[in-house]
């Protein structure tokens, strides 16, 4: 079994998990669902990246190949949790508003389009950049959990009789 694979998937459930209380501490409003849905505080993306490169720096080093490449796909992934994905998220808000546009047009109404500039996501596709840095401290504990369980398992095993 890969235990940085095991690691990495733990800390996108446990991000996921916490968006539930999370929200519910910040809107007073239980939604089960955000379990299932992407967006949120904290970052699934950045918490799973994020657990895996720690992970693999603590076990095979930093000067290794394979935290070079974890962590320049973990950077890949953070910045388009944040950014691509996020512009995604405010363009859907701008199509849905045209939704009324077009029903006016229709019904023969007077048509004024007042373009709005959204205070928060409502489609939650993106992340802020404060879920995305919550789901990397999230990953980075996880990843040092992780190594340290792993660690006593290793040494376990090279002091067992054979």
């Amino acid at each position: 079994m890969n235990k940085g694979i095991v690691t990495a998937l733990l800390s996108i459930v446990l991000a996921q998990g916490l968006k539930i209380p999370l929200h519910f501490l910040k809107k007073k409003e239980w939604k089960p669902q955000l379990f299932f849905q992407t967006g949120g505080m904290p970052s699934s993306h950045s918490a799973g990246v994020a657990s895996l490169t720690t992970f693999i720096a603590l076990s095979r080093g930093f000067k290794t190949i394979d935290f070079a490449l974890s962590f320049v796909f973990g950077l890949i992934v953070m910045y388009d949790a944040q950014g691509i994905r996020r512009q995604t998220g405010e363009l859907t808000l701008k199509v849905n508003s045209l939704d009324d546009l077009v029903r006016k047009a229709h019904e023969k109404e007077s048509v004024e389009f007042e373009e709005k500039k959204p205070q928060r996501l409502k489609e939650m596709l993106g992340h802020q950049p404060q879920e995305v840095i919550g789901g990397a401290f999230l990953g980075l504990l996880m990843g040092v959990l992780g190594f340290l369980l792993t660690k006593k398992d290793r040494q376990r095993k090279k002091y067992s009789v054979r």
